[in-house]
């Protein structure tokens, strides 16, 4: 085996230019399928922890017609004035599959500490908005029921505008910062949570008192909607219908009219994220097997020459007793040993070019043993199959025709 094996290497060396091409094909593929293969299911487990940000078997109801793009990131249509806290609070009331809810208002505002000031979006709420949407404060408190009946001038900020007006988060408690010309108080500072499945930094938001906000900031009677948590993920279909009946009855929309309102959920965004996922899956898997194609008629044409250029070699190898059984495994060896070095080296270059993609797109770092000894013993038997038909016909040369037309 190990004398096969030697003259297997020295027949690739001597042609190295025919042997480095026939790889290339071979070694896209392997690169393709385990690179697209790695990142897809990478982009998945990332989808995943960011639809948990978003909380436990949350429901939104939302005024206007609200979409999620492909991407995941939210798309907003135009402003709607006729979602009421009314509608917020009898939804939570009535619909029976919510456990909790918070009503909730998004704003942009500059907000401002003595001379540093930032850009931030405003969640105005209430103190259930911790519970439905799993966030909590790293420093101080979150607001109260008893602030929100007094429309206090209380907030809580997120953990970045508390570093850019403040520097640290622990500076932040206790001051007052500005919002025009509204003063409020920080009582509590987020603990850092980054981008949800909308694609809003959570890291970048106030959370103000939605009574605060509707009559000391804003003096407005509409809200943006309202977050809902489910008290089992199977309920979602039947808390949407009974929402999107109660919402249509409230508004006085007839049947032949549109909704004025969008109830989704957080696995409405990640189920078109994962469309998206399985359309690039499904367009590398195409592409590495196309490569693994090409790849193999390399390998095949290059075992063709090589099979000519050798017959001598097979006719005296066959005359000192060797079985047409080891000229077939000697070729399909050198196949493999051709097609396997270039899947290797696509599956380690794949690896690299993922660990970089993981790391500029921060997503989690998985590496899919399975999926590696896919890729590679894909590509030990692309070259097996190439070399199937050469091995044939090296096992097929006549000894005696062989040495007699080099005169032996």
């Amino acid at each position: 085996m190990y004398g096969g094996f030697g003259i297997a290497v020295r027949a690739l060396a001597t042609h190295k230019l025919r042997t480095a091409l026939a790889m290339l094909g071979v070694f896209l593929g392997a690169l393709a399928l385990t690179g697209v293969t790695h990142v897809s299911k990478a982009m998945s487990l990332k989808a995943e922890l960011e639809t948990a940000k978003l909380g436990p078997n949350l429901l939104t109801a939302a005024a206007g017609k609200t979409r999620f793009s492909r991407s995941g990131d939210v798309r907003f249509g135009r402003t709607v004035t006729t979602f009421t806290l009314a509608d917020a609070q009898t939804l939570i009331a009535t619909v029976p599959q919510v456990q909790a809810g918070a009503p909730y208002i998004i704003a942009t505002m500059p907000v401002r500490y003595q001379r540093t000031a930032t850009t931030a979006q405003i969640v105005a709420t209430t103190p259930e908005y911790a519970h439905v949407r799993s966030v909590a404060p790293a420093t101080g408190r979150f607001l109260t029921q008893a602030e929100t009946d007094a429309r206090a001038k209380v907030c809580v900020l997120g953990r970045a505008v508390a570093v850019k007006l403040f520097g640290t988060p622990e500076a932040a408690v206790g001051q007052t910062v500005f919002f025009y010309r509204a003063g409020l108080q920080v009582v509590g500072v987020m603990e850092e949570k980054g981008s949800d499945l909308s694609g809003t930094d959570q890291d970048d938001q106030v959370f103000v008192p939605i009574t605060t906000y509707m009559r000391r900031m804003s003096n407005q009677d509409f809200i943006s909607g309202v977050y809902m948590t489910l008290h089992d993920a199977r309920d979602e279909a039947a808390a949407k219908r009974a929402a999107e009946a109660l919402l249509r009855q409230r508004h006085g929309i007839s049947d032949s009219r549109q909704d004025d309102f969008t109830v989704l959920s957080a696995k409405d965004a990640a189920a078109l994220r994962t469309q998206a996922l399985d359309l690039v899956w499904t367009l590398g898997v195409m592409s590495s097997s196309i490569s693994f194609m090409v790849g193999g008629l390399g390998i095949l044409s290059i075992m063709i020459l090589m099979v000519r250029s050798r017959r001598l070699e097979i006719g005296v190898r066959r005359a000192v007793g060797a079985r047409r059984k080891a000229i077939v495994l000697q070729f399909l060896l050198e196949a493999a040993l051709m097609s396997g070095t270039g899947g290797l080296l696509g599956v380690l270059g794949a690896l690299l070019c993922v660990t970089g993609v993981y790391r500029v797109g921060d997503f989690p770092y998985v590496y899919d043993a399975p999926l590696i000894a896919m890729a590679s013993g894909a590509s030990v038997l692309s070259g097996i199959l190439a070399g199937a038909y050469p091995a044939w016909k090296a096992s097929r040369v006549e000894v005696l025709t062989v040495l007699h037309s080099h005169g032996m």
